[in-house]
């Protein structure tokens, strides 16, 4: 199997799935607008879509430890798109709350699968899960603009027009699932854990994703709302931070594979920690335009350790890599989709600056976390990247056992 074109499939194949992660939160502004909902009402659908995709991600990873499923990668980039697809053709709330989760079950069966094939083609490297996340990232910063693009021009009537990413994105997984089986023979490439796993430090990680995850998804949920308000440019002043937010990722994921060759994961996480709660700060305080670097900033320090994380989870849990990724890609998020409401049931109270305020302190608290974490050595079974060398020529002395 050649790494470098299949990470790229997979990460292209991600960012189609991930249009879909940032799409419900993107459609927030047009519900609002065309259906008249309130804050409440608008984090509902957010709580819809990530609560029962955190949920199902580990149920699946779960399953996907026991018995490898990589026809899960098309099936759930179909199924994650057509719930979005048909999120807009119903009046009913009910219905556009039925249809977001259904997406968010497609998106939950994806990701923990994919995360374990992308580490089997990467072997193990931090730079190419990187380029994998990074995928997903572009997903979310193209979500505003694939919405805007589509649903302002004829309204949430031409939601079904968004299934289109999803088709191209379960073309693009096929050739890698087709080289995968060619090279495992069996085609799951299932490992035997070279050590125990340490489920303390899984359980601390867990923790500490939970305090990025309420950041993220308070202000996926907000933001466009907050700089609208802010700005009072309309829905393309909430529009841009939205976007913002989500192409600092971009930016972040492949950054946070780098500072992994040079420090090890878990200080890298304690830096965007701090980073992310400093700018979270600035960005509630700056006034007008001076809003968007901050946002830039705080998408930078919340991205940075996404991919980290994932492998650290991997690390803690090496007999239960599916499970790992299920948690720290899915239930942990369910906690930042419960705190949604929450914010929006303040915000209805009190004002949208005072309800986002409290976002300052998970970091911190995030920080904490990570300040008793391990770092744990190597996988047997993985490459560890030189520091400062090239990925790739690592890679390709790594021998057959990793082709």
């Amino acid at each position: 199997m050649r790494r470098k074109p299949s990470i790229l499939l997979l990460s292209a194949g991600h960012a189609c799935v991930d249009v879909y992660q940032g799409s419900v939160a993107s459609l927030v502004p047009f519900f609002a607008a065309e259906r008249a909902y309130g804050y409440a009402a608008v984090s509902g659908l957010v709580l819809a879509a990530s609560l029962l995709s955190s949920v199902a991600q580990p149920v699946f990873g779960a399953l996907t430890d026991r018995r490898p499923a990589p026809w899960l990668l098309p099936a759930g980039t179909l199924l994650g798109g057509l719930g979005i697809a048909l999120s807009g053709l119903s009046g009913s709330y009910a219905s556009a709350l039925a249809f977001v989760a259904v997406s968010g079950v497609g998106v939950a069966a994806y990701h923990p699968e994919s995360a374990r094939v992308a580490r089997i083609v990467s072997g193990g490297s931090h730079s190419a899960m990187g380029w994998f996340s990074l995928g997903g990232n572009l997903g979310f910063a193209l979500a505003p603009l694939v919405i805007t693009a589509v649903v302002a021009t004829g309204g949430l009537r031409l939601t079904p027009f968004l299934v289109l990413p999803a088709l191209v994105g379960a073309v693009l997984c096929l050739p890698v699932l087709r080289a995968l089986e060619r090279s495992t023979g069996a085609g799951d490439g299932t490992a035997v854990a070279a050590r125990a796993d340490d489920v303390a430090s899984f359980v601390k990680l867990s923790l500490a994703v939970v305090c990025r995850s309420v950041v993220f998804v308070g202000l996926s949920t907000f933001l466009s709302l907050y700089a609208t308000a802010r700005m009072e440019g309309g829905t393309a002043a909430g529009t841009a931070a939205l976007f913002v937010l989500y192409l600092g990722g971009a930016v972040g994921s492949v950054l946070g594979g780098a500072l992994a060759h040079r420090w090890d994961r878990v200080t890298v996480c304690r830096w965007s920690c701090l980073l992310t709660a400093g700018s979270v700060a600035g960005l509630l305080l700056a006034p007008g335009p001076a809003l968007y670097p901050f946002v830039a900033l705080t998408s930078v320090g919340l991205y940075v350790p996404f991919s980290l994380q994932v492998t650290l989870g991997q690390d803690y849990l090496p007999s239960r890599v599916g499970t790992a990724g299920g948690v720290t890609l899915g239930l942990t998020v369910s906690v930042g989709g419960l705190a949604s409401p929450l914010i929006g049931g303040l915000a209805d109270a009190t004002s949208l600056r005072t309800a986002l305020a409290p976002l300052v302190l998970m970091p911190v608290l995030g920080w904490l976390f990570f300040r008793t974490l391990p770092e744990p050595a190597p996988q047997s079974g993985d490459v560890a990247p030189p520091k400062g060398g090239d990925t790739d020529a690592a890679l390709s002395r790594s021998g057959p056992g990793h082709r």
